[in-house]
């Protein structure tokens, strides 16, 4: 019997072990790239596997590797973040950092940062009614009722420009940076030079009454004593259309930073959100039952912070339209602010009252009726116009009945700037400054970006053929989602029911919900009438017997 030849093959060598110093170490590399994808992760990861052409799917790949790389390396960033942010934190329970006055801060810090905090006494010219900061913070824009403005270097103390206006001013606003600023004047907006030389006159922006910009569509907004919000490109001129609030003449007026929506206030309590896109308001909410006087939304746009006529302050969280806490301060505010590290200062009276974050972490079940401010001020008399924090310091400018106030408010600043997005890095020369104003322009984002979700940009269109054709088809006649409730099953746990358990918010006013509201109580009425009806067909003895639903 002949042998097999021998094999040329070599044996497979045996994988080695890993050893539990290995897998302890692959622990905490996937630990680290979750936390870096968790902070710096841009949305959820693409699933490649159901993409069946291969070129697209080898450039998801490597698009989803790029992606893993830039969060990992802006993780490994961190490390050059040098400055960390930091309250004042009481020795003991008995201490009150609320009692801690600007004279005992001064003496414990340096002796430049002690030149932060300084008052302007302009006793004649007052009152002050807006203060602005830049977007790096280096610059100061005041505003006078009587018609003086001025704008210098609040730092080094170097003077860009004074006006004497001799009418009344309602606002002032930086524009993209320290080179031009609007103004509200009596009749319409104007806007200057950062010398002082007048540009431009906006005309149609009549009786303006507040003043905001939206840096990163370079749009200035504004909203007139008729409630006329009105929109301009002050890159091109352009005018967008005049949106009417129709709700008489606003009494407060903000920006969400997140996504350049605006919050205007109004005499019923209403607040409002608006977008150039939409003649109608995208939102409106009932936090008050008076006027609302102040406004002012978060950074993370998660957030806003509302008060009103009545002294009540109330904190919303705007992703859900939901109050989270409410509670009355001493008297009616008249201004709020919040930092880039969400301490809220609230102006009332002459005092102005700073509050911790934890403000925003109350709930409607908290023990907590009145939080504790964590910083006071008192103004002496001086009745407080505005406040608003600087960016990237500690320091909080006031505006009031004789002038202006700079306030330390440790903790409030973001430490660490972003010196790569235009506009914000504090240290900036001149030519960094025309270099990041082109960087803007080319960058600019069209206004039909502006929506709630500004997440939307990038999204896939799921829609089918058929629903754009019935979209395209402005003949067709919408689906009435009230009359489609209605034709489903009714009695106690009907469609309208619980259409109105889900989305009947009392603070939310919507046409649906009102007509949903109707159609309920209409409903109820017919089920009461033939109750009725059956018990007096059935006699006293079977009155119980008839069906309630």
């Amino acid at each position: 019997m002949a042998s097999n030849p021998p094999s040329n093959s070599v044996a497979p060598r045996p994988k080695p072990k890993k050893t539990p110093m290995d897998n302890a170490e692959a622990q905490l590399q996937a630990e680290y790239a979750q936390a870096a994808n968790t902070q710096y992760g841009r949305g959820q990861k693409i699933s490649t596997k159901s993409v069946k052409d291969k070129k697209l799917r080898a450039n998801l790949r490597v698009l989803e590797q790029k992606n893993r790389q830039a969060t990992l390396q802006a993780k490994q960033a961190e490390i050059l973040l040098d400055n960390e942010a930091g309250l004042i934190e009481p020795e003991n329970d008995l201490e009150r950092t609320f009692k801690v006055r600007q004279d005992d801060i001064r003496n414990e810090v340096s002796i430049e940062t002690a030149k932060k905090g300084f008052e302007l006494r302009l006793d004649a010219l007052g009152p002050y009614d807006a203060c602005d900061y830049t977007r790096n913070g280096r610059e100061l824009l005041i505003a006078s009722r009587k018609g003086h403005v001025a704008n210098f270097d609040w730092r080094e103390g170097k003077l860009g420009c004074e006006l004497q206006l001799g009418e009344t001013v309602r606002d002032a606003k930086w524009l993209n940076n320290n080179q031009r600023f609007a103004v509200a004047q009596k009749k319409c907006v104007y806007i200057y030079a950062g010398d002082g030389v007048e540009i431009h006159q906006l005309k149609k922006h009549q009786e303006a009454t507040h003043l905001e910009y939206l840096p990163y569509h370079f749009l200035l907004a504004s909203i007139s004593t008729a409630g006329m919000i009105r929109y301009t490109d002050i890159s091109t001129g352009q005018m967008l259309s005049d949106l009417p609030t129709k709700l008489g003449q606003p009494t407060a007026f903000a920006q969400n930073p997140y996504n350049a929506i605006l919050h205007a206030g109004h005499q019923k309590g209403l607040v409002t959100l608006w977008s150039p896109n939409s003649q109608t308001p995208l939102v409106k909410l009932l936090p008050h039952r008076s006027p609302v006087r102040a406004i002012a939304v978060d950074k993370s746009g998660r957030y806003m912070v509302s008060a009103s006529q009545d002294r009540q302050m109330s904190i919303w969280d705007i992703r859900m339209f939901r109050e989270l806490h409410s509670h009355h301060l001493k008297a009616p505010a008249h201004s709020i602010s919040i930092s880039d590290c969400n301490l809220t200062a609230v102006g009332w009276g002459s005092h102005v009252s700073v509050y911790r974050p934890d403000l925003f972490s109350l709930s409607p079940d908290s023990s907590v009726v009145v939080p504790s401010p964590y910083l006071n001020w008192q103004g002496d008399g001086m009745g407080v116009s505005m406040a608003k924090y600087c960016p990237f310091e500690d320091v909080l400018g006031i505006s009031h009945a004789k002038g202006f106030s700079s306030i330390f408010v440790p903790g409030a600043g973001e430490p660490n700037p972003d010196s790569l997005e235009p506009g914000t890095n504090p240290f900036e020369t001149t030519k960094q400054r025309q270099e990041a104003e082109v960087h803007a322009l080319l960058e600019k984002l069209q206004p039909q970006m502006i929506s709630l979700d500004p997440n939307f940009v990038g999204n896939l269109d799921l829609a089918s053929h058929e629903q754009r054709a019935a979209e395209k088809d402005l003949d067709a006649r919408k689906e009435d989602k009230v009359e489609k409730l209605k034709k489903k099953a009714r009695g106690r746990n009907s469609a309208l029911k619980k259409y109105l358990r889900r989305h009947g918010q009392k603070n939310i006013i919507d046409e649906e919900k009102v007509r949903a509201r109707e159609a309920l109580a209409r409903n109820d009425a017919k089920l009461a009438a033939k109750l009725k009806k059956d018990q007096e067909s059935y006699g006293p003895a079977l009155a119980r017997f008839a069906r309630k639903a």
